[in-house]
């Protein structure tokens, strides 16, 4: 199965310039989705971890199937003012503006390994904001993966050259 031909791409959306790879129609198939997931999992077990986290929204989909099958904890990684107990914070800049994610400051454990999945990495900015909350927490971060690589954008080299293992299951040129 080529789970790019589940991948919609629609031009100019949030804004003019931005070419938005489009995952809904990759989840809503029920044989892509269920492919995703197989090799997401198969990808993690090259990593030695304690819990999952994900970004908020698209990276749950995934995350939290991957956590169930898995039988390992899952850590949201909000918007801010998402989060009802304490919070770790970390703002950033995004390809199309800046934004704060935050997660609850007894959601991670000293040196708890941390693999950290989304739907797509751009610029990357999101991401190593993810890792930061990680850090901030007294997690580590064992490991990155994304459904989808924007490699033109360079997110993943971004990642790469601070010391952070990255996978991925597709390449998309990000324009």
């Amino acid at each position: 199965m080529n789970l790019k031909d589940f991948i919609r791409s629609i031009p100019d959306y949030p804004k003019k310039g931005i070419l938005f790879r489009d995952i809904t129609t990759l989840i809503e198939d029920e044989k892509a989705f269920t492919e995703t997931i197989d090799q997401i999992v198969e990808k993690s077990k090259k990593f030695k971890f304690d819990a999952i986290a994900a970004i908020e929204s698209r990276g749950f989909v995934f995350a939290s199937a991957v956590s169930y099958l898995l039988k390992k904890p899952f850590i949201m990684l909000r918007k801010k003012n998402k989060l009802p107990a304490e919070v770790h914070s970390v703002d950033f800049e995004l390809e199309y503006g800046s934004a704060t994610i935050e997660v609850h400051k007894d959601s991670i454990k000293k040196n708890d390994n941390v693999l950290i999945i989304d739907d797509l990495i751009a610029t990357g900015g999101t991401a190593e904001a993810a890792a930061k909350l990680i850090e901030i927490s007294g997690g580590n971060v064992c490991s990155f993966i994304f459904v989808i690589n924007l490699f033109d954008l360079k997110g993943t080299e971004k990642l790469i050259n601070k010391g952070y293992k990255v996978e991925n299951l597709l390449e998309f040129p990000g324009h």
